[in-house]
């Protein structure tokens, strides 16, 4: 059964917040309506689309998650997380991370979306890099993106150090590899 559009916002607003994953094609299928009235329904009701759903719903549970700096200080955007474990994060090259000259991407927006990642992968308040050994095996260029993995392989919390490993990739290239060794304190 059809619901008139006042009927059909309603539950479109309780199906989103009920499942903020759900894409415009599910809505559309599920009110038996095109995708084009279930976004102009969206739209008229501020609900933002999926791809920024995700991003709103990421942001406030990584808030709750990373102990150790704020959610806004990470350089690129974490998408994953496991605390002492692993995560991931992306980065998109834009014309202020590049030389103008070669439109090659400045080494230290690498290094700081891979040190910010392993800070965030530790479950402290207090996470401070100790030591880093680093590699960047191919230049990045404007407009590539950018995808760090990093895994934590020890954790020695009687010394206060947890070794994380970063890999950043552009598609399947491998274009910075870093270790790094995290000081954390003792007490947690």
């Amino acid at each position: 059964m059809r619901r008139n559009k006042k009927e059909r916002q309603l539950s479109l607003k309780d199906k989103i917040k009920e499942n903020p994953f759900i894409t415009d094609e599910e809505l559309a299928e599920f009110f038996q309506v095109s995708i084009q009235t279930i976004r102009l329904d969206r739209l008229e009701l501020s609900i933002p689309e999926l791809r920024e759903r995700i991003k709103n719903v990421a942001a406030r549970t990584l808030e709750k998650e990373v102990r150790s700096l704020p959610i806004e200080e990470i350089i690129g955007e974490i998408i994953d997380l496991e605390l002492d474990q692993s995560a991931i994060s992306i980065f998109d090259v834009q014309s202020e991370h590049v030389f103008k000259r070669n439109n090659i991407t400045r080494g230290h927006h690498l290094f700081a979306q891979a040190n910010s990642l392993a800070v965030a992968v530790i479950n402290d308040e207090l996470a401070l890099t100790a030591k880093a050994t680093i590699r960047f095996t191919r230049p990045v260029k404007l407009g590539e993106r950018i995808v760090a993995k990093a895994v934590v392989n020890h954790v020695d919390k009687e010394k206060g150090r947890t070794t994380v490993e970063v890999k950043s990739t552009v598609g399947s290239e491998k274009v910075f590899h870093g270790e790094f060794e995290m000081f954390r304190s003792t007490s947690s």
